[in-house]
């Protein structure tokens, strides 16, 4: 190599230019469009009311995959098992998680039988990780407060005080221990955002939970999820984070909205989520083109539509829509 070109490439990294050159080449992966996932809670206004026939239409819509938000239709594992099979779903990660206890081995055993390789265990530590009902027969509450904000947003709860960094590290340990026991069955622990992973640590000004937990959890044990629309919400460069942790994001919740453009540095984590107007994938703000040519460098494996808000119109349709725009992303 030339001393021209070394010098040059020595000093294009120090500034970055090299993911810059490496943005503009790197090209979507056209075989992602045969596995577009749907996190069922996008539905969850149909769903209760006729769970396999809503699962026919988000099949008919072209949806590969789900991942269930409420429970398992009161299904043993082998029948839910069958209506996937019958349906051509498979559903590779839950937020449906098993439960802490003397039944978390039987509950992961039927896991394994329904196909899913990345769990949440509630008790397990960790936002994300807890959230999940558990059991069959249990529900998702909203994790940022009840949907019903005008624009379409999550209306905010009040500030909670700042989080340790003790206390995510102990978060952390817990979810490295249960990614252990996972492990014997084939999945992993996954680590679901919202915003308040990226708001800063108690008595910091640069640390955050979501870096203590990438920082502290084991990645053969335990994959983020992210959700890149809270993330992005939360003022975060999706791009960046990909640089700074290559790999480690192998599911991704794809969400847009509106409104992230106009959001100023000072504003607070409830305001921006006040600003934010939840829409389908393609009509809001957040650039997926580039984020999947670069989904190698994430280390992408799967990936879900979510809209929080479809339910406050006609939520299949607000699914179908995402889903034909983010074809024509992926194309």
């Amino acid at each position: 190599m030339s001393i021209q070109r070394r010098d040059f490439l020595r000093a294009a990294t120090a500034g970055g230019v090299l993911f810059a050159l490496r943005d503009a080449q790197a090209q979507i992966d056209p075989s992602w469009k045969g596995h577009i996932g749907l996190e069922l809670f996008t539905v969850r206004d149909v769903i209760q009311k006729n769970y396999e026939g809503t699962l026919a239409k988000v099949a008919e819509i072209g949806y590969k995959e789900i991942e269930p938000a409420t429970n398992y239709a009161d299904m043993e594992p082998k029948q839910f098992r069958a209506m996937l099979d019958r349906l051509g779903l498979s559903m590779p990660s839950t937020h449906v998680g098993a439960s802490e206890g003397p039944d978390l081995e039987k509950e992961l055993e039927g896991f394994q039988i329904m196909g899913i390789r990345y769990t949440e265990v509630r008790g397990a530590g960790g936002r994300g990780a807890a959230r999940g009902p558990g059991r069959p027969g249990g529900g998702r509450g909203g994790p940022s407060g009840p949907i019903g904000a005008p624009n379409g947003a999550r209306m905010p709860r009040p500030p909670a005080p700042a989080q340790t960094e003790e206390a995510i590290k102990r978060q952390a340990d817990q979810l490295n221990k249960h990614g252990e026991l996972v492990k014997k069955f084939g999945m992993k622990m996954l680590v679901h955002n919202h915003t308040m992973e990226f708001a800063y640590l108690e008595g910091s000004t640069s640390r955050r939970p979501y870096d203590v937990l990438l920082a502290e959890t084991d990645p053969s044990l335990v994959a983020m999820q992210l959700d890149i629309g809270w993330a992005s919400v939360a003022g975060q460069n999706i791009l960046e984070m990909f640089r700074k942790n290559p790999g480690r994001f192998e599911l991704w919740h794809v969400k847009d909205a509106k409104g992230i453009a106009a959001m100023t540095p000072n504003m607070t984590r409830g305001e921006r989520m006040q600003a934010a107007k939840l829409v389908p994938v393609g009509e809001g703000e957040v650039d997926y083109k580039t984020i999947f040519a670069n989904a190698k460098l994430a280390g992408l494996k799967h990936f879900c539509v979510e809209q929080d808000s479809a339910v406050e119109g006609d939520s299949m349709a607000a699914a179908r829509t995402s889903y034909r725009n983010l074809v024509k992303i992926l194309s």
